[in-house]
């Protein structure tokens, strides 16, 4: 450990040298109440920011253990401390100057979800915190200008760490809610499974959001209130009672006109996965946490997948219970979707119409009888639905606008009017009698069989210097290998593609043998990282700032779109 002082010294004697010189400021410094370290410096002034972090003891930081000691409480904690010295760090950034991204502070900028993430830790027995950032090192042309470095390291990033990180220049109150307020969602998520229901929307939810590509809640949005023969009550820890819509375990439908409401129910249901912060609308709209969003993707890939309760008898003899394809159909991916969700252990299946292949989702009385089902190979999930749920367990809430066949399989029945819920349950299964649905049973379907075994990416285990690249949401580089995730709609943050890039690498590298199952590694790599945190998994003399822990679910479904895997 070195003192401050020695770092003024080193950037004084390394000024106006070429920039490869900045390396010598490698190592932790002793700051008053804190310990700043420089773990990674970038080559030039053009490249990615030299990664450094924070380090302050619990003691120091202040905040009473009561905030930190559980885990939902201290990933809360974690997001409100991340979200404060962002903000801190916003009025600084680019304020030293120099070439290329000289100056530059950034860290993680979390949305409406809580996510726990890399740039910011605290130790469940100390209480410990380490906060991760970038910063460009500053140059003019390619020499180093150590003066406004110095700005950064003994001027700005001090102001920052202060007003941010210690318990004692924050706001208490805020601190708390922030805690209280995630305990709260993490009760409602166990009496989700104590009272057989499949979600809660808490009633005054603003559940539309500002825009397509904001998750901002809408100003001015209808309040949502819950049917009266569906309010569910509640006595939170801290909020105290709360009343809301809770969706029984079982089929639900949800239809209504266009523009009413349907999908933004079902988005809000999506994002109920994951705790949301006050002031989102959404942060009393709890799912549980195994839910998928399952829908149609055209010409993904599909290996080694039993689809056979769904598709069966191909023309072209094709097997189906080890389907395999490089450019699936709607039909095929959805099928595929659904037996890799059960898989990954989801118990919740979330559908909309607007998204689902419709051969795959329904066929009606007229095309039976005009094709007769020995001619078509698609049980559709209709013929499905109840036997996912009575032998498997696994509920499904289905937005429909078009098809009232789901009308017969249904055991709650929404209407959405206006933004507004209503229990149409009665009077649907009367109307529905006057359009019963034709009598031919589905075929009989052996449970899928979850035994699939992987084998790595040869490139990847052979390669010591693996290239880990996110296109935002849409997809993760490794090497020159795309993983197309762009209909993983569950995933939140471009960090969680982050992380499961990492996550990827280190199963291809220690865990991928073509021995263990996919369910076993997954397992396996899931407790690791519980165990020792995503350090474990990123093998690298530093922890990079940018990873977001994603759900199991998730890497299930990067697993699956991974094209050079065998399976």
């Amino acid at each position: 450990m070195q003192s401050q002082n020695e770092l003024r010294n080193i950037l004084q004697r390394i000024d106006r040298r070429g920039y490869p010189a900045y390396k010598d400021t490698k190592g932790a410094y002793e700051f008053p109440g804190y310990v700043f370290s420089i773990d990674h410096v970038q080559g030039d002034p053009f490249a990615a920011p030299s990664k450094v972090s924070i380090r302050i003891r619990g003691k120091q930081a202040g905040f009473p253990e009561d905030l930190w000691k559980e885990p939902c409480r201290r990933v809360a904690l974690q997001d409100y401390l991340l979200r404060q010295f962002a903000k801190a760090v916003e009025q600084v950034s680019f304020q030293a100057k120099g070439s290329g991204k000289s100056g530059l502070m950034a860290v993680s900028r979390p949305g409406q979800e809580v996510l726990e993430r890399s740039a910011c830790e605290i130790d469940g027995k100390t209480g410990d915190m380490v906060l991760r950032m970038e910063i460009g090192f500053p140059a003019n042309g390619r020499s180093i200008n150590a003066g406004e470095l110095e700005k950064i390291c003994f001027q700005f990033l001090p102001q920052c760490v202060k007003k941010s990180l210690f318990y004692a220049s924050l706001k208490r109150d805020e601190v708390k809610a922030a805690a209280d307020l995630a305990e709260d969602q993490q009760y409602i998520r166990k009496e989700l499974h104590k009272s057989e229901l499949t979600a809660f929307v808490a009633n005054g939810s603003i559940l539309p959001r500002e825009s397509g590509v904001s998750g901002r809640p809408m100003k001015n949005a209808v309040p949502f209130v819950s049917p009266k023969s569906l309010e569910v009550t509640m006595e939170l820890p801290h909020h105290g009672r709360i009343t809301g819509m809770g969706i029984k375990n079982g089929i639900t439908l949800i239809v209504g006109g266009g523009y009413h409401g349907k999908s933004t129910l079902l988005k809000a249901l999506e994002a109920g996965v994951y705790n949301h912060i006050a002031g989102d609308g959404r942060e009393y709209v709890i799912t549980e946490d195994t839910a998928v969003k399952i829908r149609a993707e055209d010409g993904r890939s599909i290996r080694s997948t039993d689809i056979s309760m769904f598709i069966h008898d191909l023309p072209n003899g094709k097997d189906t219970v080890s389907f395999y394809t490089e450019d699936a159909s709607g039909s095929t991916s959805q099928a595929a979707n659904v037996v890799e969700s059960m898989e990954a252990g989801t118990k919740t299946f979330l559908i909309d119409e607007d998204t689902s292949a419709t051969n795959f989702m329904i066929r009606d009385e007229l095309m039976q009888r005009v094709v007769h089902r020995d001619a078509e190979p698609i049980v559709p999930f209709i013929d499905r639905v109840e036997e996912l749920y009575h032998t498997y367990g696994i509920s499904t809430i289905l937005v429909a606008g078009s098809s009232g066949s789901y009308f017969h399989k249904a055991d709650c029945i929404l209407q959405m009017n206006r933004y507004e819920p209503f229990e149409i349950t009665d009077f649907a299964k009367e109307q529905a009698k006057q359009f019963p649905l034709p009598e031919q049973k589905a075929p009989e379907a052996k449970a899928p069989e979850f035994a699939r075994r992987v084998r790595p990416d040869r490139m990847v285990r052979e390669d010591h210097r693996v290239k880990i690249k996110t296109m935002g949401r849409d997809g993760i580089m490794i090497n020159k290998e795309t993983i197309d995730v762009r209909y993983v709609e569950q995933l939140a943050d471009s960090e969680q593609l982050a992380a499961l890039g990492y996550l990827l690498c280190y199963a291809n590298q220690h865990l991928f043998d073509g021995k263990k199952t996919l369910r076993e590694t997954a397992d396996r790599l899931y407790e690791i990282m519980e165990q020792k945190g995503m350090a474990a998994i990123c093998e690298s003399s530093y922890l990079p700032c940018g990873l977001a822990k994603p759900r199991k679910q998730e890497f299930f479904a990067c697993v699956n779109r991974y094209r050079r895997l065998g399976l």
